[in-house]
């Protein structure tokens, strides 16, 4: 028997045997002596202190979208799906003041703007409501903006490009807070050797949540030459603004066949 195994076990047993005192205990109470009853509510009070302070940390911690998680709504047919590092665990750097261009904030996602006074900053946050599913998310606070641009820019990994065809759809999901209303648009940027397919939607929001699928059969590409995928989030006014993108998912399925 592994070490853990037996511990497990050892401590299934102490707190058994921990409980079955304590019940007898609560049974016994009305006839035990006074000053056994003092000792015991002072041994009680001492022990509740503890289980209430180990029930409000389990609490929280359990509520809270478990870390890592790539769990998320897909079609049944889809044959990738992904959610970008950020909203899946703590980063390293977890926030950028200023966020100066380019603002790396992990591999593979960056701020880019040409606002000379950098008055904006990027954080990552701990998503924490009953309706999150990714652990946590990214806020964009802008103040005063004198650029022309402010997007952020998501790498897909290779397994997004291996096989893709003119016949996929690529969807792209988030879920948005925001201050007041900012245009979102969703440009998709497809390199097959030497040239570079963009695809631009704008990202309709529907409450806080957004969808926007890329169908690829009106997209000039080279199959064969696929090599990488990265989506623009261009955000259009954002001067005094705050958004905040509690997730962001991809999923690819192949289009039905007519």
């Amino acid at each position: 028997m592994a070490a853990g195994s037996r511990d497990g076990w050892l401590d299934r047993v102490m707190t058994a045997v921990a409980l079955r005192r304590w019940g007898r205990a609560a049974e016994a109470a009305p006839e035990t002596d006074l000053p056994r009853l003092r000792r015991q509510r002072a041994a009680a009070r001492r022990l509740k202190t503890r289980l209430d302070r180990l029930l409000q940390v389990a609490e929280a911690r359990l509520a809270l979208p478990l870390i890592g998680s790539q769990a998320f709504p897909r079609p049944q047919d889809a044959d990738w799906a992904w959610r970008p590092d950020p909203w899946c665990g703590p980063l390293p750097v977890q926030g950028l003041c200023p966020a100066r261009s380019p603002a790396r904030l992990a591999e593979g996602t960056v701020l880019f703007h040409d606002c000379p006074r950098a008055d904006i900053v990027l954080r990552q946050i701990r998503n924490t409501r009953d309706a999150d599913l990714a652990a946590c998310g990214l806020k964009l606070e802008v103040f005063r903006f004198e650029g022309s641009y402010l997007s952020l820019a998501v790498d897909l990994p290779e397994a997004a490009a291996q096989g893709l065809k003119r016949r996929h759809l690529l969807r792209v999901e988030a879920l948005v807070e925001m201050e007041r209303p900012v245009e979102i648009l969703a440009r998709l940027n497809i390199r097959h050797g030497p040239n570079t397919e963009q695809i631009v939607r704008e990202l309709p929001l529907q409450g806080d949540r957004a969808r926007v699928e890329f169908d690829l059969a009106y997209a000039r590409l080279n199959e064969k030459r696929v090599d990488h995928l990265w989506l623009d989030l261009i955000f259009e006014g954002p001067e005094m603004s705050q958004v905040i993108l509690r997730d962001l998912t991809f999923c690819r399925r192949p289009r039905a066949e007519l």
